[in-house]
């Protein structure tokens, strides 16, 4: 599958997909067809409009379109969003809020770079904004990536959020969501013993296989059964010619969203058939709750092929992390070597991703760090989903990593000022 032929068939098919849909709803909604008795024509129309939509989402990135900020002037602030530091790989990025004095609390959020793009936290940013500056490590699609720019595997991950938290400096919160937990952890090591003035002050960790092996799930049981050899066969491929980064090896969006959707394909199916009737029924928005959940869940980046196939290998096989035997560029970081950045790791009870357990596995490699640095909390009802961006994290995780933060800023002083949220 390792070529342009096979990236480029499946882009065909998700274009005519969008065709037909389009041609079906444009056809059905004709004047002329007004008139008919049978249903068959608004049917026909609403499959054409759902069917387009899923199609044509694929290919975009959503925008972030963070709503104004209520200010304590009493006026809502426009959000801007600024570049901090511009790589080939990815950015980071800023919240600025038009109008508001820099806060005390300054929070890094470190996206997952796992088939989805950063907007993914949109809602994870929101909540934090009134309370928080917000910045975003806003990873690149490799489609997009020329061939040029070279490699990006888990070391130049490593390397990028050293280089972003060297950047914000040592009052910066990170917060690590999912996937970059165990690659956070590495990155905070490493600045612990090369560039310690540059330690944030906490680190969070939120749903992350620090230890795969710690509670198996059908991610961590697919990486066991697999070798390297055949899932390099079956999911690389080689970005055709539409896009810039031609010829550069990834493991391709449309790829991973079939494989998302393949785990819950009677749910989707159900999901996508509920919203057609809606649409003929006259009863569907342009922003109703399946419309805002599919335009970011179907919305998927390729991801380069070497970062993909060192994290199965590296991360979840060798369980170089949990085992404390990760090394950049043939140095190993010991996790031990912090002492004073305090550690809090959040899991779901109901997590089918990052099962609890394989976060919580971080503070036992923290041998350096007191006890009292250290934190952890399950939220027991909470799934993978909820512990950074549903219900759960609105109400009860969002204000106990505000707590932690607070608590150890170094800054006592500082104003306990947090905004109530309405839970959905």
């Amino acid at each position: 599958m390792r070529f342009m032929a096979a990236y480029d068939m499946m882009e065909t098919a998700r274009n005519t997909n969008a065709w037909l849909g389009a041609t079906a709803r444009t056809m059905a909604s004709y004047p002329a067809f007004a008139l008919a008795s049978s249903p068959g024509f608004r049917m026909l129309a609403a499959w054409g409009e759902v069917t387009e939509r899923t199609f044509q989402r694929m290919i975009v990135k959503p925008d972030w379109n963070i709503p104004p900020i209520p200010g304590e002037d009493g006026r809502d602030h426009q959000v801007d969003v600024e570049t901090v530091v511009e790589r080939p790989f990815g950015d980071l990025i800023r919240f600025t809020v038009q109008g508001r004095a820099p806060m005390q609390r300054r929070i890094m959020l470190v996206a997952p770079m796992s088939g989805h793009y950063a907007t993914l936290l949109r809602s994870t940013v929101v909540s934090l904004l009134p309370d928080a500056d917000v910045f975003v490590t806003d990873w690149h699609n490799a489609r997009d990536i020329p061939v040029s720019a070279g490699k990006f595997d888990v070391e130049d991950y490593t390397l990028y959020l050293v280089e972003f938290m060297k950047e914000l400096g040592p009052d910066t919160n990170v917060i690590a969501v999912c996937q970059p937990a165990p690659l956070t952890l590495a990155a905070t090591a490493l600045l612990a013993e090369e560039h310690p003035e540059a330690q944030p002050a906490t680190l969070t960790l939120i749903g992350g296989p620090i230890d795969p092996d710690a509670a198996a799930t059908d991610v961590t049981d697919f990486g066991r059964r697999v070798t390297m050899g055949q899932l390099e066969q079956s999911m690389i491929q080689r970005v055709g010619f539409k896009y810039q980064g031609a010829g550069r090896m990834v493991y391709p969006g449309l790829l991973q969203l079939s494989s998302f959707m393949s785990m819950n394909a009677e749910t989707h199916a159900t999901a996508m058939w509920n919203q057609i009737l809606a649409v003929a029924n006259g009863t569907a928005a342009d922003h109703d709750k399946h419309n805002k959940f599919y335009d970011e869940y179907l919305a998927v980046m390729d991801m380069p092929a070497e970062f993909y196939l060192s994290t199965v290998e590296r991360i979840f096989k060798g369980l170089e992390v949990a085992q404390n035997r990760f090394s950049v560029g043939g140095k190993t970081v010991d996790i031990g070597k912090i002492t004073n950045v305090a550690v809090k790791t959040v899991e779901g009870g109901k997590d089918d991703i990052s099962a609890p357990g394989q976060c919580v596995a971080a503070l036992d490699l923290l041998t350096g760090l007191p006890d009292e640095k250290k934190a952890s909390y399950l939220e027991p009802n909470a799934g993978h989903y909820g512990i950074f961006a549903g219900g759960s994290w609105r109400r009860n995780i969002r204000p106990l990593v505000l707590d932690f933060i607070d608590a150890n800023s170094g800054k006592p002083d500082r104003p306990a000022r947090r905004t109530k949220l309405q839970a959905v």
